[in-house]
């Protein structure tokens, strides 16, 4: 079985041509390996490079004799796990770079993209200044000309369709500070339609999560990964995808002799580190986790007690789960029963067991149901809430945890306060303006096609458009899109325009749009799609490395990065271009009014350390109210002190970071000074709160069919109320007399926010936090002590049913597992029985027979303009590239390293090379998705404003992706969709 991406005769030509415009010689990857500190074998096995000191490959300027030197961290700009960066600078120049050591996340490592970090901000191909087309020539404009035309243009465009015209699209590149002005500008200028990457990664897994035991994240964290002795990974590659987590993955691994169990269509790198490697079919894991499931109950392995005391309507999923017997799952499945129940037993039994998951597992029209089964796989056995255990989510980009919590998504406010009533007067006291203003901001829809009309107040609760179907919104008729008028303008910041699905559909999106903004270091290939000539924007967004703000990792540990360097070229920070375009737009006054000025680069601009601030003042429901910028800027100076499996600051620590959790992982509860230290692991009820402890969290009500939504006989160590409770409101508290327990000011603060009924403000929305305050005074968790759920009943499907792919190569099984009936969703049509139906009439299946999947590289990252713009990492991988079968292969006449047309049964095609590989069984092929700037064989690297082009350009495999959308969040089904190939 192959595990190395190519044979050893697959040639691969050098940069030449390609890499015109370098400054210094080609170094091919085994040059590049060895000046960082490690051999080519060893980057292979695990993905990551072990560095001593990054400076002294030909990388960087060599540092200057006598100059003195600062040492600054900052946090690596690519996954989100987290890794601390040391940068050298002299002079204002960064001229030296090494991994910290002293991080508990990334202990002196870095994979070959944090390596080689510096070149993001000092490589040559960054945007220098900001630019427009006309007439398909890019100009060079001031700041000044760019934020008065392009606001005018927005104004005018209001004024003709309205405020939901203009789509937000924010980036999972923020940093915190900058994704929560992104959404609190949205919030100004009218509109919920704002979103970010979240939407096409883990969209699912927040809906699945939320809707299952409280809060829509990782419950513990990679370093807890190494109390496990049972761990799944299904859907995810985090030895490409998370190079550096690896090392958690595998030290748990070794030292506890864990199960390391890969379930996954591919024999990915991370399969070669497996126990036990399963393969399945693409789009089948709900039978797979079912098929675990009903190995679990025939035996008896369940975990009876915990299920009694924490899990509500077990029974009612596990009638669903007797379906599916070994026969069938192996049918649908293609997993033996005998190796299913082995990994059944080792799951269930050799405890404590994680389940770790990425975009394998949520790319899929049911994605949100794949991630309830897996959490009910969870609830089944016990393994949450306790060390080694949970559900353990490897999300994408550097901040696309925080970026979701702080907002940038089109159906909540920031910190998942949602749309209601209630989150706009909470975020409204926050920011010190009238709810009514924001009110008035919201369009009026007409009625269409039936469906009644809203108010500008009743338009302001609904969820907006997602990311996946934008263009979408620009090229139905008007009366299927519900909102006043079509999408006729785009803002862009930080987002690849190749990482939206079904790309031909969004090069018709683009050609429609009166104005396009693409604010950016790198222009992305948003540039280069839909052949516009006129009213495109470029503008240069300076990189992390070059502003001040914190990130979140993925498992909520909340970071700072301190400014490195000054932006380069006329690249400014996001947030001042974000006050520039409000104050054009007429309320930088309203929106700034609590946030501090600085004297930036170009001006007056906010000030980071005061955003956070304002964050703390607002995100009760979230606990990012404990995390002053004071506390994470400690935390970064202490990294050495915290305990690597624990993550804790032990009691000799210094005294500002002393029983701190590192990097205060929400929830961190109250205000900074009360110094809650975070919480490593959620739902954990065997410790008291303030060390971190915490139950499931009863959002969906108290009581249903006569059954108590409540735990019972569960509470949190030494907690005062011995049994399950709900959510604490100023009602209850004068019920139980803790209000005595307030200060007069936090009483006063209450009632005066009440009004006319103060029993109603709670622990979410008391702005005094005198509420939590006394919550973590008594040892009670402020938003009360529920069951987990196996049945959401608020979703589509209460348990998760299997339902074949919209384009499924088993036609067979549709009539038995259909996809949803069409239906409307997020402001559209969801089509899903009219797709799949019409798939299966055509017999697609016959035409494209090869399942289709994608996934990532470890030597780029997302849509890959800025990675596959660092020469560094793209003399490591110069191709796009399909890998296919032998067998599949033979039968095409296809030969590796051969040029082929991958084509998809909506009419996209891709020309990309072949790697014949076992990797994939037969009739399954698999692409990464990092590549971009060419269009369905046509090089697109004139349409890049000049010197602007990535060194590496490709198809984007989602020039071949298909239609297919998860219900409840508008994911694609970008990991199982049918093509064919055939030689170019």
């Amino acid at each position: 079985m192959l595990i190395k991406r190519r044979t050893s005769d697959a040639s691969r030509p050098r940069l030449g041509g390609l890499a015109a415009g370098l400054t210094s010689g080609v170094m091919d990857r085994r040059t590049f390996l060895a000046r960082s500190g490690i051999t080519a074998a060893g980057a292979i096995a695990v993905g990551a490079l072990t560095l001593g000191a990054v400076r002294k490959a030909d990388a960087v300027s060599a540092p200057q004799p006598g100059v003195p030197t600062i040492v600054k961290k900052n946090i690596c700009t690519h996954c989100s796990v987290g890794c601390t960066v040391r940068a050298e600078v002299q002079n204002g120049v960064w001229t030296g770079q090494e991994p910290a050591w002293e991080s508990p996340i990334n202990r002196g490592t870095h994979c070959a993209k944090g390596a080689s970090v510096r070149e993001i901000v000092h490589g040559e191909r960054r945007v220098k200044y900001p630019m427009k087309l006309v007439n398909g020539q890019w100009q060079r404009i001031s700041w000044d000309q760019a934020f008065n035309e392009i606001g005018d243009k927005m104004t005018e465009i209001r004024g003709k369709s309205g405020a939901d015209s203009v789509y937000m699209l924010g980036s999972a590149k923020f940093t915190n500070e900058a994704a929560y002005l992104f959404r609190k500008f949205a919030a100004f200028w009218g509109t919920n339609n704002v979103d970010h990457q979240a939407r096409i990664c883990h969209s699912t897994t927040v809906a699945g999560v939320a809707n299952t035991w409280g809060y829509g994240a990782q419950t513990n964290s990679y370093n807890d990964i190494r109390n496990a002795k049972t761990m799944i990974i299904m859907g995810g590659n985090p030895a490409e995808a998370h190079p550096v987590s690896l090392q958690h993955v595998l030290s748990g691994k070794e030292l506890n002799r864990a199960n390391m169990i890969v379930i996954d269509p591919r024999m990915t790198r991370t399969a070669a580190h497996a126990t036990e490697y399963v393969r399945i079919r693409s789009g089948t894991d709900i039978p797979v986790i079912w098929g675990i499931m009903w190995h679990i109950i025939k035996n008896g392995w369940e975990d009876k007690d915990f299920l009694a005391k924490r899990v509500y309507g077990m029974s009612e999923a596990l009638k669903e789960v007797e379906k599916w017997d070994p026969k069938t799952v192996e049918d649908v499945t293609g997993v033996p029963g005998a190796q299913l129940e082995r990994v059944a037993k080792q799951f269930a039994t050799e405890k404590p067991s994680t389940l770790i998951w990425c975009m394998g597992a949520t790319q899929h029209s049911v994605g949100t149901a794949n991630v309830r089964a897996y959490c009910t796989l969870l609830l089944l056995t016990g393994n949450v809430g306790a060390p080694g255990t949970g559900a353990n989510i490897f999300r994408g980009h550097t901040n696309v945890q925080g970026a979701t919590d702080l907002g940038l998504d089109v159906g909540n406010l920031p910190l998942y306060y949602g749309l209601v009533e209630g989150a706009w007067r909470h975020w409204g006291r926050v920011w010190d303006v009238p709810y009514d203003y924001f009110v008035s901001r919201f369009d009026d829809v007409p009625a269409k096609g039936g469906r009644a009309a809203r108010t500008g107040k009743q338009n302001m609760e609904v969820s907006g458009l997602p990311s996946t179907r934008w263009f979408d919104a620009t090229l139905l008729p008007a009366e299927q899109v519900d909102q006043k008028d079509n999408l006729k303008a785009m803002f862009v910041f930080g987002h690849g325009g190749n990482t939206i699905p079904r790309i031909p559909g969004a090069v018709e999106g683009l050609g429609k749009l009166d104005l396009l903004v693409i604010a950016d270091p790198h222009p992305t290939n948003f540039v280069s799609l839909g052949n516009r000539q006129n009213g495109t924007y470029v503008l240069p967004i300076c990189t992390n490395f070059e502003c001040d703000g914190s990130r979140t990792a993925s498992n909520r540990s909340i970071q700072w990065g301190e400014k490195i360097v000054e932006p380069i070229f006329e690249s400014a920070s996001d947030y001042w271009v974000i006050y520039k375009f409000a104050q054009k737009l007429g309320f930088a006054d309203q929106m700034f009014k609590n946030i501090q000025l600085v004297k930036g680069k170009f001006g007056d601009e906010p000030q980071a350390e005061s955003i956070l601030r304002e964050i703390n003042r607002g995100g009760w429901s979230t606990g990012y109210t404990g995390q002053s910028p004071e506390r994470i800027k400690a935390h970064m100076a202490n990294q050495d002190k915290f305990d690597i499996v624990t993550l804790r600051a032990p009691a000799d620590a210094p005294a500002e970071i002393r029983g701190d959790f590192y990097g205060l992982p929400w929830p961190c509860w109250g205000k900074p000074e009360l110094r809650h230290p975070g919480t490593h692991i959620l739902y954990n009820t065997n410790v008291r709160m303030m060390d971190g402890g915490g139950a499931f969290r009863p959002r969906f009500g108290v009581e249903r069919n006569g059954e108590t939504l409540l735990a019972q006989n569960s509470w949190n160590l030494d907690s005062p109320i011995q049994d399950g409770y709900p959510e604490f409101t100023y009602a209850i508290f004068q019920r139980l007399g803790w209000d005595a327990d307030l200060t007069a000011d936090e009483k006063a603060s209450i009632e005066r926010q009440g009004g006319a009924n103060p029993g109603a403000v709670n622990w979410a929305n008391d702005i005094s936090g005198g509420i939590q305050r006394v919550c973590l005074a008594k040892n009670v968790c402020p938003f009360g002590n529920g069951k987990a759920r196996a049945i959401a009943w608020n979703l589509p499907d209460p348990v998760p049913v299997h339902r074949e792919p919209i384009y499924t190569p088993r036609a067979d099984l549709v009539a038995k597992y259909p996809a949803r009936a069409d239906e409307r969703s997020l402001r559209m049509p969801n089509l899903h029985t009219t797709y799949q139906k019409g798939a299966v009439d055509k017999g697609v299946a016959r035409s494209f027979p090869i399942i289709l999947t994608s996934g990532r590289l470890v030597e780029y990252e997302g849509g890959g303009e800025e990675t596959r713009s660092n020469k560094w990492l793209a003399e490591l991988q110069q191709d796009m590239f399909v890998e296919i079968n032998p067998r599949d292969a033979s039968a095409r006449g296809v030969s590796d390293g051969g040029w082929v047309w991958v084509s998809g049964p909506e009419g996209g095609r891709a020309r990309v090379k072949a790697l014949v590989t076992e990797r994939v069984g037969p009739g399954v092929a698999w692409m990464p998705f990092h590549f971009g700037g060419w269009y369905q064989g046509q090089d697109q690297r004139k349409a890049y404003p000049a010197g602007t082009d990535p060194i590496v350009l490709g198809e984007s495999v989602n020039t071949v992706t298909t239609y297919g959308y998860d219900p409840v969040t508008g994911m694609h089904e970008g990991k199982a969709t049918l093509c064919q190939i055939a030689t170019a």
